[in-house]
């Protein structure tokens, strides 16, 4: 099949590097000095769990010079760039392309499901850290990757969904082709929200978080508060969630953080709306108390009023 990767950061860049290792027929959109240094020399990885090596040749354009129609589209962008691509992805899919959305903000598959009507548009998640170290080169820190996808509807599974779990599994990638991917899209949800809203409110690295004492404290609350909320909406976790993110995030190394902590120290756009604001915009539509994510929102809130 022919993979297009929307993307190429530590989520989009990843999936295609292991796919393209595998002997995947994949292209991956990037852009500027990235694009320009992946092309020149393939795409260095810097990983703690094969080592440093470099995946040469590497399928890599921008969106205005690619002219193929593929079968399956990863959408692996920030939330705030995910509206730029439905232009693009309306002239590059074919009536039978799939697009499955690998973002960070819970709920996208349904939002891009609504822009693309006449495509299949499922709901995905990935654990993995990583993030662009330069141009061309990635950090892939600690041993997770894995890659939840699935549709929302059952009456809308095909088939194809199938042969995309085995491509990822060829490429080395955990892949998990889910029968409620709105439950495991939120399990997801429930340590990346939790860990930017308490990496950005102390200023804290995982390291700074896998210590005892109040910053994970406040970790285990907010992953608690996510947990009351997916009850009010119907979702129930198998798992016991605070503890299993526990162990994901102890599983990382010190000085892992989050790519929205990284965009803001930056000063550029970040996903601080999706993972932190719209929590509390959740809570009081389905009228649950937040307090621990209504005291960093009003933080944070603050902290941009103060230019800070």
């Amino acid at each position: 099949m022919k993979y297009l990767i929307i993307g190429a950061g530590g989520t989009g860049g990843c999936i295609g590097a292991y796919m393209t290792e595998a002997g995947k027929d994949v292209t991956m959109i990037a852009r500027g000095a990235h694009l320009a240094a992946i092309q020149a020399e393939g795409l260095h990885m810097e990983t703690t769990r094969k080592g440093n090596y470099t995946v040469k040749p590497v399928n890599a354009c921008d969106m205005e010079h690619y002219e193929e129609h593929p079968d399956i589209i990863f959408v692996c962008v920030k939330g705030y760039s995910l509206d730029e691509t439905v232009p693009f992805i309306r002239r590059v899919a074919k009536p039978e392309t799939v697009v499955i959305p690998i973002l960070n903000i819970y709920g996208t598959g349904g939002r891009l499901q609504e822009q693309l009507p006449e495509l299949l548009v499922t709901d995905g998640c990935i654990y993995i850290a990583g993030e662009i170290k330069e141009p061309g080169r990635l950090w892939q820190n600690g041993d997770i990757f894995r890659v939840v996808f699935g549709v929302r509807d059952p009456s809308e599974y095909r088939e194809v969904l199938a042969e995309v779990k085995k491509d990822l599994e060829d490429g080395g990638i955990t892949a998990v082709l889910s029968d409620h991917i709105r439950r495991d899209a939120l399990q997801k949800f429930s340590y990346v929200s939790p860990a930017a809203a308490c990496g950005q409110y102390y200023d804290a690295m995982a390291g700074d978080m896998q210590k005892p004492g109040e910053i994970r404290d406040t970790f285990a609350a907010l992953i608690h508060e996510i947990d009351v909320l997916a009850d009010a909406m119907g979702i129930h976790f198998e798992v016991d969630i605070i503890q299993t993110n526990l162990d994901i995030l102890d599983s990382l190394t010190p000085e892992a953080s989050t790519s929205m902590q990284r965009d803001v120290k930056k000063g550029k756009a970040s996903e601080m709306d999706g993972l932190i604001f719209e929590v509390v915009r959740m809570g009081q539509q389905y009228g649950v108390d937040l307090p621990v994510y209504k005291k960093i929102a009003r933080k944070l809130r603050e902290d941009i009023l103060q230019g800070r």
